[in-house]
């Protein structure tokens, strides 16, 4: 489908300047609610709002905690707060991001998608900690809709960068789509006492690799993420944190200046290095 024509599907909201895309690394759900560098990044980020940016009239979030047999949208009008994970204070746990969903704008974008195959969850899941953790210190009023989508395992990572390349109109429609994953990340060698500074050689190296790629506008070549053979299974043993990137960087323009923010890691081997294009 011609990107013009999947925009031109998108009806229930009329044209505006167009959104930014952005890639948030998310790392520990404790980035939430401690008064850390991350969650202080991502509140002034959620001001840049209203005044360099317009108000997103809906937010689109793929998140690297919902892996599925297929590609979903979120379609009901109260998505519920997921928590998923274990371990963590009472705290996090008590976290609530009541957002509204909004359910014809996921069949919008269902039709937008087409002929992708996109089925519409109305009763099964929400927002988990990967759209939430990031979003409620942006946008703590909870007022913008969101809609989180599923990643489909059975997609290849060009096909899901495929699928941002189709989301791409909805920029123009008011909609800021948000990646949220890690660039880097491997919990099996995670070093709770390690500095900001306190690297793996394998993480660094495939962090920059990254960087390298986003700088010089080579989005399509991300998919190609594999071909660093170990240094790629060492920075994801499994790929679901790669992925949330590959349809954010699909959705970007390859001429348009990416802006990095958080660029540090967490425990030695969770890159939380983040890009805004737009």
């Amino acid at each position: 489908m011609r990107l013009a024509a999947a925009a031109d599907a998108f009806r229930a909201l009329p044209k505006t300047a167009r959104m930014p895309v952005m890639f948030v690394g998310h790392g520990s759900p404790m980035n939430a609610i401690d008064d850390n560098t991350y969650r202080r990044t991502w509140s002034t980020l959620g001001t840049e709002f209203g005044r360099q940016h317009p108000v997103p009239k809906l937010i689109l979030c793929i998140s690297a905690h919902w892996v599925s047999r297929g590609t979903w949208l979120t379609a009901m009008e109260h998505p519920k707060t997921i928590h998923d994970f274990g371990g963590f204070p009472q705290a996090l746990f008590d976290q609530q991001y009541p957002v509204p969903g909004w359910p014809g704008a996921a069949r919008d974008i269902q039709a937008t998608l087409k002929p992708t195959a996109v089925q519409l969850d109305v009763d099964q899941w929400g927002l988990d900690h990967g759209t939430w953790s990031v979003l409620k210190p942006m946008f703590p009023s909870a007022s913008i809709p969101v809609i989180q989508m599923s990643l489909d395992a059975g997609r290849s990572p060009s096909e899901l960068f495929a699928l941002g390349q189709q989301l791409k109109g909805l920029r123009e429609r008011g909609v800021l789509i948000v990646g949220s994953g890690n660039i880097v990340h491997n919990l099996r060698a995670v070093r709770r006492d390690a500095a900001p500074t306190q690297v793996y050689d394998w993480a660094q190296e495939f962090d920059a690799h990254v960087q390298g790629q986003l700088k010089r506008g080579e989005l399509a070549a991300l998919s190609g993420f594999e071909s660093l053979g170990s240094v790629a299974r060492m920075a994801h043993p499994t790929a679901e944190h790669f992925w949330p990137l590959l349809v954010a960087a699909g959705a970007a323009d390859p001429k348009e200046m990416p802006r990095f923010f958080n660029n540090s890691f967490q425990f030695a081997s969770i890159s939380m290095r983040s890009v805004l294009w737009g």
